[in-house]
């Protein structure tokens, strides 16, 4: 390769202020060979904490000449996370966009290999593998553990990318009424005629509920986005396809048969929250795309 990947990151922030900090310190240290940040730019959705003040601090103190160049952008009305990643298209400069939850934390080598395969001109997108890091000894903390090992088995069976998705910019927004952007992403790659693909040594850290109320209130509102993204865009993810759902789940009662009472337990949490975001979309005529930020996922000790 004659000369490095350029990429520009984007972090979607929302009251972000106990993991703002560490993400970026994150995200400015990455280990790079073959891979260039040129920029990382923080978009601030109407923060009411002290978001905003750590970033300019953050700034400040690097000085403007550091590479890459952080920005803030802020937004002064809370319009959803697609609206504020469309803000950050609008701004970046490089063909390889990285859009990252503020609440999510890389892996030293993360960004290097989200962006390397994008060497390879039919590939649209890349996702990396979450890793919760909540403790499996409670329900929720082994509820949040399943799901992202659910989410990893899929996604080795058909992409299935969230967290943090590198794409190609082949369009200039993304619909800005969605609540789960990247599916969204995922169905703009498809109707390129651009392939995605998973990188599960790829490592994103991020937070799941830590209680029941907040537990169900983030399944139901990704189930109620992705009967919208159906609608809407004719566009279905692979968790909503129940014979790959009944092939992970075998799989994990195979690898983890111990665990079939706590597994047993999850499957109905999953199927109520289904319910409710069907009831939320047919019934209610609901789109959360500006959605009730569960606040349990916003400190990853």
């Amino acid at each position: 390769m004659d000369s490095p990947l350029r990429c520009s990151i984007g972090v979607i922030a929302y009251n972000e202020e106990h993991n703002i900090l560490r993400l970026l310190q994150a995200l400015t240290t990455q280990r790079l060979r073959q891979v260039e940040i040129a920029e990382v730019i923080v978009v601030s959705s109407a923060c009411r904490d002290r978001t905003d003040e750590i970033v300019r601090q953050f700034i400040a103190e690097r000085g403007e000449d550091s590479i890459p160049k952080v920005t803030l952008l802020t937004q002064a009305k809370r319009e959803g996370k697609a609206s504020a990643i469309n803000l950050f298209m609008k701004h970046a400069t490089s063909d390889i966009l990285i859009v990252e939850s503020g609440d999510t934390v890389p892996a030293p080598d993360a960004i290097e290999k989200l962006v390397l395969p994008f060497a390879d001109p039919k590939l649209g997108a890349t996702g990396g593998r979450p890793v919760p890091v909540n403790k499996p000894d409670t329900l929720m903390g082994y509820a949040v553990q399943l799901l992202w090992r659910l989410h990893h088995r899929m996604a080795l069976i058909s992409p299935k990318l969230g967290e943090v998705i590198a794409f190609r910019k082949v369009m200039d927004s993304i619909p800005a009424d969605s609540a789960v952007d990247e599916a969204s992403i995922e169905a703009i790659m498809y109707r390129h005629q651009l392939r995605l693909r998973y990188i599960p040594d790829a490592i994103i850290h991020n937070k799941g509920p830590e209680n029941l109320r907040d537990f169900i209130k983030q399944r139901r509102r990704i189930q109620n986005g992705h009967l919208w993204l159906i609608r809407k865009h004719h566009y279905s993810v692979v968790s909503q396809d129940s014979g790959v759902l009944l092939r992970i789940l075998l799989s994990e009662i195979k690898e983890n048969p111990r665990q079939i009472a706590k597994l047993i337990i999850v499957i109905k949490l999953e199927v109520l929250c289904r319910f409710l975001g069907y009831y939320d979309f047919y019934i209610k005529k609901k789109n959360p795309f500006a959605w009730d930020i569960s606040q349990s996922t916003k400190k990853l000790d």
